[in-house]
């Protein structure tokens, strides 16, 4: 049993937002910078402790660590209640190791401002936690919000090349999926009958009440147009690989590695179970365009890019196509996979960007062409990449192997046809991934590359930047070791939505809209 006489899931959403509020009333650098160690380092603390008590907890409906703030407003079934399941606690986890790698990161960074870039990430940081830790759908979706508008911030202000219209593009893009996400949301809330967002309430409500047929279409369509923008889903996905290559470290870290799996978070934790006919009618459509478009064009285009931190954008985007397909295939094991992949894709492409930046500090460059040989002069930068990129691309010992393993099996009941295009993807996974690795670490140096060197030679990754790589690919290895860590939680809390009603009731609740 948990012996904290605090609530974890509270106090590591305000924490940090606690200290971003002290920052922005004047908190001097000196104790910004110390107590943000605190603040990134204890979200992660009590995620790994919610996690390591998860199973002797007292459940309600597969949710531990459940406490109801506020009952909610008059007319309006919207509380502050927080709790955990099988599907959110892998994640709520993965928010606190990501947070804290970047965290790390961004302290010792160097960035200008740094008070206030500190105070952006704590906001982020903040926000996650509460996504995940969030069971009222309101607040799921209010806590996403306010983690989504410092990285605008962040890439505008802190951002490489092209941030100001990669700023501008992301707002666009995911302010429009934000929308459509959350139209689908209220027509949920409104045509279920339930007069609550509580997602406990509600999936027993529709349970018993399943909507009608058309209804469930209607308002799965809307979610997987709103939740897919925010995934990066083929053809909306452009903003994703700007943004990544424009944003700052941490950034890109948080976004690509945490926020970005809100979309996917969102269909499986709440769409597959209340919504199972809706989303079994666009099983094939979003089938084919994740394979089509995900896996097979934006791979295609991820072996074409010369630039490094580029090619990580876009094999983000093309590794969110198998996500996409471990929802269509459904039942039990396809989202088990689609949250095990999530889990491995945030921590192997967090640690990605680290490295990629890490990279740029030594070479001043994000071009393939421009280097090679650098192996020789930094050989634990090199096993790290090379580790992240194997972990990437789906080698057994890392938690991505299971991810997309499951996936592939529950495809096959699916579609062998699709299963055998996505398979492909990991051929070329492994042809960009490989290759870049070969380009940057082995093989002789380039002129450029020698001319930069010279007078500066690079050194090796330093403690202050291993140390967050270290958290990163630690958690992918030992998942990858012991995926029961996680699969035990996830098969209890996915077996109710695998058998709920596929089709409505003789007398469904609302009207199509």
């Amino acid at each position: 049993m948990s012996q904290l006489p605090f609530d974890p899931l509270l106090v590591s959403i305000a924490a940090p937002l606690a200290l971003a509020l002290a920052i922005a009333l004047g908190l001097p650098k000196r104790w910004s910078v110390l107590l943000a160690y605190g603040a990134f380092a204890l979200p992660a603390l009590l995620a790994l402790h919610t996690w390591w008590h998860f199973s002797s907890m007292p459940q309600t409906a597969g949710y531990a660590f459940l406490t109801t703030y506020s009952t909610g407003l008059d007319g309006v079934g919207i509380s502050l209640k927080l709790g955990l399941n099988g599907i959110s606690l892998p994640l709520f986890v993965l928010a606190g190791l990501v947070g804290l790698a970047a965290g790390l990161y961004a302290i010792q960074s160097g960035a200008e401002r740094l008070k206030i870039y500190l105070m952006l990430l704590l906001i982020m940081q903040g926000g996650l936690m509460g996504v995940f830790a969030s069971v009222d759908i309101f607040f799921f979706y209010f806590f996403h919000e306010l983690a989504l508008i410092p990285t605008f911030i962040m890439v505008g202000v802190w951002g490489g090349r092209d941030r100001a219209y990669a700023a501008m593009k992301m707002t666009i893009y995911l302010t429009l999926g934000a929308m459509v996400s959350l139209v689908g949301l209220i027509a949920l809330y409104v045509k279920s009958g339930a007069h609550t967002f509580d997602l406990i309430t509600l999936r027993a409500h529709l349970a018993a009440h399943p909507l009608a047929e058309t209804l469930q279409n209607n308002i799965a369509g809307l979610l997987l147009f709103g939740l897919g923008v925010l995934v990066s889903l083929w053809p909306l996905h452009t903003w994703a690989p700007l943004g990544y290559g424009a944003a700052p470290s941490s950034a890109a870290m948080l976004h690509a590695g945490v926020l970005k799996k809100f979309g996917l978070y969102g269909l499986v934790q709440i769409a597959l179970p209340l919504l199972p006919a809706g989303l079994a009618h666009w099983s094939h459509p979003l089938a084919w365009l994740a394979v089509v478009g995900n896996i097979l064009i934006v791979g295609l285009i991820t072996i074409a890019q010369r630039d490094l931190k580029q090619m990580i954008g876009y094999s983000s985007v093309m590794h969110m196509g198998y996500a996409f397909l471990g929802i269509a295939a459904a039942g039990t094991i396809g989202p088990g996979g689609v949250v095990l992949l999530m889990v491995a894709h945030g921590l192997s492409v967090a640690l990605l960007f680290l490295l990629a930046t890490a990279i740029h500090h030594r070479t001043h460059t994000f071009n393939l062409d421009e280097m090679g040989g650098l192996a020789q002069k930094t050989p634990v930068l090199a096993a790290f990449f090379v580790a992240a990129t194997l972990a990437s691309i789906g080698l057994p010992g890392f938690a991505n192997f299971w991810g997309e393993l499951a996936i592939f099996v529950a495809l096959w009941k699916f579609s062998p046809l699709i299963t055998a295009l996505a398979v492909a993807g990991v051929v070329i996974s492994a042809i960009y991934g490989l290759r870049s690795a070969a380009r940057v670490f082995f093989g002789p140096s380039t002129e450029q590359l020698a001319q930069v060197t010279a007078a500066h030679p690079p050194l090796d990754l330093s403690w202050k930047e291993r140390a967050p790589a270290l958290i990163l690919l630690a958690a992918l290895l030992f998942v990858g070791f012991w995926p029961k860590s996680i699969t035990t939680a996830l098969d209890a809390a996915l077996k109710p939505a695998a058998v709920a009603p596929a089709a409505p009731a003789a007398k469904p609740v609302g009207a199509p809209i």
